[in-house]
């Protein structure tokens, strides 16, 4: 496991444009949102160790979080042909698997991954009714062996934030992960070293 950092994106950053297909195909986009108090990017993929140890406590929290008004989508990145386990097939499976409540998309390009300046998965931007950037960075400090337990705290108090009207604290911690799988020659600026 390489333990890659978010980018911690400046805060108050417009939403970048998104219009990615789901698992069925169906084009989700960020107009698909547009009346939501607020709108979570969660960069995701099937194989990474980090993203199998938030799932099972992200997707109850994720539910909950939509049933509030909160509008989330899950987006894949990687590149496919040197991880199969991320293919939108095996996507459309873990979807169902775990019971997703919020589209799952597929970035095929690595654009949109660019777009928010995405670095590993997972990798959380939350957004407020005006498409600016309030939270981005981790959903707890819990990870895979560290012992922590998985409570989503970060995640649920900028969510609860804005959902409350109130500012959402800027004390925010990168979110720590399986850098994205970019393809050969396709590295963001950001990304090399």
């Amino acid at each position: 496991m390489v333990n890659t950092p978010s980018m911690m994106v400046p805060l108050g950053t417009q939403s970048p444009p998104l219009s990615l297909p789901d698992t069925n195909g169906k084009i989700v986009s960020l107009g698909d949102y547009k009346d939501t108090p607020a709108l979570l990017v969660v960069f995701l993929c099937n194989h990474c160790p980090f993203v199998k140890h938030i799932l099972p406590h992200f997707v109850p929290l994720a539910r909950e979080y939509q049933a509030r008004g909160v509008g989330i989508v899950g987006i894949s990145s990687n590149d496919v042909s040197h991880y199969p386990d991320d293919a939108p097939e095996k996507m459309a499976e873990l979807s169902r698997t775990m019971g997703f409540s919020f589209p799952y998309l597929y970035d095929e390009t690595q654009q949109v991954a660019k777009a928010y300046g995405a670095a590993c998965t997972p990798d959380f931007y939350l957004f407020d009714a005006k498409g600016r950037l309030v939270y981005r960075g981790q959903m707890d400090d819990s990870r895979p062996g560290n012992g922590k337990p998985l409570t989503g705290a970060d995640l649920r108090a900028a969510m609860d934030a804005v959902l409350e009207g109130r500012p959402v604290s800027e004390d925010q911690r990168p979110s720590i992960g399986c850098n994205i799988k970019w393809k050969s020659g396709n590295e963001p600026e950001y990304f090399r070293h």
